[in-house]
């Protein structure tokens, strides 16, 4: 290491930032200490005797946004604060110079507070979005073209997150990032600030910054998506706000404004499922495809898909050969028509849709079985869960064979069976011949026939059947001994 590096090098305190805070209602300024999980702030006074509790931040300006993006994301009620980042040496003067702006303002001290203030939205939205093309890239990748290098990656810094290229590598998650996509799973991430080490789970992606260096994204889980604040221009109205919440897609093209350049850029919204962060595609990235589980879209289902609105299709066609019917939808993170799902809270949806799960296990129940299809009759009865009978059935040598089908409600599967699966439930009744076997061997009976043979009897044995069993019948026992007390 040459003396110019040596000069150079910085003490981990000068490589750090504290975060300060001013509580709007109390009008008092603090230093961040944690968050903790229900989104609840604690802070400690800006004094000497408490900054070993100080929250210790690396100041790189990138690593920084990332993590007070995730910060802020978490944050209840997050209106209510007002945010600074300080070099920690100077955090507690800086602290006491911001509390006499608090207590009595001057223009300098308004520009004090000013020079360290923490932008959270702006922020917020340049790290949800690309930078080139206002869209969060998608989970599976669709194309072979890297848009990064290995050699760009700052691998300092992916060593400080816990991580390295044999690892990524060993994950399967370096290709996706150099082609540009966020990681399809979470990742374990460490912070080792030197002072304070946090560990949480997040997706990564690679980004050029304004210089065309590339830096690590950091997608960090928030509780809920952030529908209260401007989506880059964008104000969600209830029905929107309803939407993202219940299936994870607005349902509707809106125009957004590329904060760097102005252009409004026509878009759809949805949530990313894993981390709860919003996602925008912007519509002329939307591809929709020819058909979908067997059944070719017509013009006006393809459009009503590139506007991002639900389309209900009949007659798809699963894996397994089984006709169902669904409701799908284009999504912004994955870039791909999904099955829509209700994702709204799952005690509020039970509450509600006793009778419409009922509907919807009679919409997806098949028409057709290997081939054959129900008349109306057969259908009404198989949808409710009755057994129907069905001749006619083809294997695959072509030869006929008839059985009977039942619809699992509980699996949405197609029972079937050779036999009545109805009479095969009905307990069988022994014959006659047979009830002393059953009375003795299961059910722990006797008669005086057979009571004293050791082995159990044979399939409508009624007596001894051989030498050795008339022995032991006719031996009488030995007579039991009495328990009188011993003297």
């Amino acid at each position: 290491m040459s003396e110019q590096t040596l000069d150079k090098q910085e003490t981990p305190d000068q490589l750090s930032e504290i975060l300060l805070v001013l509580d709007k209602d109390k009008k008092k300024i603090q230093a961040v200490k944690s968050i903790d999980e229900n989104g609840k702030m604690e802070t400690v006074d800006p004094t000497r005797k408490n900054q070993n509790q100080f929250m210790r931040v690396d100041k790189g300006g990138d690593f920084f946004s990332n993590f007070f993006s995730n910060f802020f994301s978490q944050l209840k009620n997050p209106t209510n604060f007002s945010f600074f980042k300080v070099p920690a040496p100077l955090a507690i003067d800086t602290a006491n110079e911001m509390q006499k702006q608090v207590n009595n303002p001057t223009p300098e001290g308004e520009q004090l507070m000013k020079k360290h203030e923490v932008k959270a939205e702006p922020q917020q939205d340049q790290k949800q979005v690309n930078q080139n093309n206002m869209e969060t890239t998608q989970a599976t990748p669709e194309t072979s073209e890297y848009r990064y290098k290995p050699e760009q990656i700052d691998w300092e810094t992916m060593n400080n997150l816990g991580l390295n290229k044999e690892k990524l590598e060993k994950m399967n998650l370096l290709d996706p990032l150099l082609k540009g996509y966020k990681t399809n799973e979470l990742v374990p991430v460490s912070l080792n600030l030197g002072t304070a080490v946090t560990r949480m789970d997040a997706r990564l992606s690679l980004q050029a910054n304004e210089d065309g260096q590339v830096v690590v994204a950091i997608h960090g889980i928030r509780k809920e998506p952030n529908l209260n604040f401007e989506f880059f221009g964008h104000k969600f109205k209830e029905e929107d706000k309803n939407n993202l919440l219940q299936t994870g897609n607005m349902g509707r093209v809106v125009n957004l404004t590329n904060p760097k350049t102005g252009e409004t850029i026509p878009s759809i919204i949805s949530v990313d499922r894993l981390t709860n962060e919003l996602v925008a595609l912007r519509t002329d990235r939307i591809k929709v495809p020819d058909e979908i589980k067997g059944v070719k879209l017509d013009d006006a289902q393809k459009q009503t898909l590139a506007e991002g609105k639900p389309l209900y299709i009949e007659g798809m066609v699963s894996k397994k050969g089984a006709e169902f019917n669904a409701t799908v939808q284009f999504n912004a993170d994955k870039r791909y028509v999904e099955f829509l799902f209700d994702r709204s809270n799952t005690n509020q949806q039970a509450q509600s849709n006793g009778q419409s799960n009922q509907r919807s296990q009679s919409q997806e129940a098949p028409r057709t079985f290997r081939g054959k299809d129900l008349d109306n009759e057969q259908y009404n009865k198989f949808k409710d869960g009755q057994t129907v009978y069905l001749t006619g059935l083809v294997d695959k040598k072509g030869k006929e064979y008839n059985g009977y089908i039942t619809l699992n409600k509980e699996t949405g599967k197609t029972d079937f069976s050779f036999q009545n699966p109805n009479k095969l439930k009905e307990q069988v009744k022994p014959t006659e011949a047979h009830k002393p076997q059953i009375a003795v061997n299961s059910e722990g009976k006797t008669n005086e026939a057979t009571k004293n043979i050791k082995e159990p009897l044979k399939s409508g044995q009624k007596s001894p059947d051989s030498k050795k069993q008339q022995e032991q019948q006719e031996k009488p026992k030995a007579p039991a001994k009495s328990k009188g007390v011993k003297r």
